[in-house]
């Protein structure tokens, strides 16, 4: 869109519109002048712009102008947000050029600067079509990144604010990527860029010890969804100081595991003359429900993981053998030896274990002259013999989860997937269809192989992750409830795929959609048994 424009007595043929003076000086521009100028003064009073820190640019929102070509509107570097004036703003074109400078004002201000993010701020304008961008140093948004120094991510479940950020309901998990800070502030430009690439449902990055950057469609999805992060930011950290974890859906503290054992057991003991018995209680928690809306041509897979995305032999390897160690050399050594400082002569050999709603119950009666060996040993049979008779117990599954993270964080595990699952993976995320999980393993123990394959980090192309919390696999009401968490129109919308007969019958029964995957080493099909079936994902 051009017009002449009168140079020197000439016409000059081919300036755009928004680059006129007259363009320059009209009612859109001074509006958003002003706009960003007040924005600037509330952000300085909720913290967020404080000592010159932080910006805001916005785009002059012209119906008649695509979005692209219109003009930005940055708030300058190193001065006073609060006190900013319309006239302060600087003005570029939608590639970034600037078209005004505002003036220099009497000492001692400094000389006027186009905001150091600006390198920054045209990657979301570029690469998400954003409408504003906010660059926070909100308190919250820098302690945050803080509490786990190697975390690449933050995560946070079942808190209402989360419906306040883009395509988010409140049982979703929203993951925020967090980058390193550098000496100055242009240098993120290449890192930011790379975690809006690789995390392409956020809305905002996470500098650690520096601050946020928040983009939305106009100024108000972006101020709305910047004070929605920081809510959950500081949240998060009054979670934290509690001793609760923020990323599961009930808030309870995250595992003994994780911080040195410190709340996820409960331990009680009844002495009664020479017994002894402990009861040791592992607290389940339950799953993340998604819930992503009904979209037009809109597909959900629900994909079980053992036998169809993971060969069953490798499943079995990582249930039996590395769960079975890792609970002796971990559960016991650290629970029992450390945190109860028992004295495991008054042991027992005999055991049992039971669930009780959300509880797993472990019991030991003592004979009296039970050894640490010999405690141990039971307690790893008892455990394995549970994992062999596959109990859909979720607390079991829990623990599972807990003990795989140990293996993996130490590289002693490794997630292996079926040769075709991770193109497959990567063709239906280019596609827009949202894949899902259900699997007895737990969803801590889905994030983990997925996360750690031999293909690499496969989470990216997964939209959530369900487990036995939502149900039994082979029960249709499971299915009924997943498909009410996906939020679509009609079960049929969503295609399941799984290896295991009575699953498929269970998901059928509930309306789903349902592909049987052959893969070597699964059990039989019954004759007969009226599903399709496929023996790659690429016949998907």
């Amino acid at each position: 869109m051009a017009a002449a424009a009168a140079v020197n007595g000439a016409v000059k043929v081919g300036v755009p519109v928004t680059h006129t003076a007259a363009y320059l000086d009209s009612k859109p521009v001074k509006e958003t002048r002003a706009l960003v100028s007040e924005l600037c003064r509330q952000f300085y009073n909720l913290g967020w712009v404080s000592g010159t820190g932080g910006s805001i640019t916005i785009k002059v929102h012209d119906d008649s102008i695509p979005k692209p070509q219109q003009l930005i509107l940055m708030s300058p570097s190193g001065v006073q947000k609060e006190r900013m004036e319309p006239e302060d703003m600087y003005v570029l074109s939608g590639n970034g050029t600037i078209l005004f400078s505002p003036s220099p004002k009497p000492y001692p201000h400094k000389p006027p600067k186009c905001s150091d993010c600006a390198p920054l701020f045209m990657k979301a304008y570029e690469m998400r079509d954003a409408g504003a961008v906010i660059h926070s140093h909100g308190m919250e948004s820098c302690l945050v990144t803080m509490i786990n120094p190697m975390s690449k991510e933050f995560r946070i479940t079942h808190m209402e604010m989360i419906k306040g950020i883009k395509g988010h309901g409140y049982y979703d998990e929203l993951v925020v990527p967090i980058i390193e800070n550098t000496a100055y502030e242009n240098e993120l430009t290449d890192s930011l860029a790379k975690a809006i690439e690789a995390y392409p449902k956020t809305t905002a990055v996470l500098v650690r010890n520096h601050g946020i950057y928040v983009w939305g469609d106009s100024w108000i999805s972006a101020k709305t969804q910047a004070e929605c992060y920081h809510y959950l930011f500081d949240a998060a950290i009054k979670l934290y100081q509690l001793g609760l974890d923020w990323s599961s859906p009930n808030h309870w503290s995250d595992s003994e595991i994780q911080r040195s054992f410190r709340k996820q057991w409960e331990c009680k003991y009844v002495y009664k003359g020479t017994d002894c018995r402990l009861r040791l209680r592992f607290w389940s928690i339950p799953i993340i429900k998604i819930r992503c809306g009904s979209e037009e041509h809109f597909v959900a897979l629900c994909l079980t993981s053992k036998g169809l995305l993971l060969p069953y032999h490798l499943f079995l390897r990582f249930s039996f053998h590395m769960l079975v160690i890792m609970l002796g050399s971990i559960c016991l050594q650290h629970m029992i030896l450390q945190k109860l400082k028992m004295t495991l002569n008054c042991c027992a050999l005999k055991l049992k274990m039971t669930c009780k709603k959300e509880l797993l119950v472990l019991y030991l009666s003592h004979p009296g002259d039970a050894g640490k060996e010999e405690v141990i040993a039971a307690l790893v049979a008892n455990v394995e013999a549970m994992i062999k008779a596959d109990r859909k117990i979720t607390a079991l599954k829990q623990l599972q989860g807990h003990i795989w993270r140990t293996g993996f964080e130490s590289n002693e595990l490794e997630g292996v997937v079926f040769d075709d699952v991770p193109e497959a993976l990567e063709k239906w995320h280019a596609l827009g269809q949202k894949v899902y999980i259900y699997s007895s393993g737990s969803r801590l123990a889905q994030r983990l192989i997925f996360g750690n394959s031999n293909y690499g980090d496969l989470r990216k192309y997964l939209s959530g992750f369900f487990d036995t919390a939502v149900g039994n696999k082979r029960e249709t009401r499971s299915y009924v409830e997943i498909a009410a968490s996906l939020g679509v129109d009609k079960p049929s919308e969503i295609l399941f795929v799984t290896d295991v007969y009575k699953e498929a019958t269970a998901a059928k029964a509930a309306g789903l959609e349902v592909i049987i995957s052959v893969r070597p080493g699964n059990g039989p099909l019954p004759e007969n048994h009226g599903f399709k079936t496929v023996n790659s994902f690429s016949e998907i």
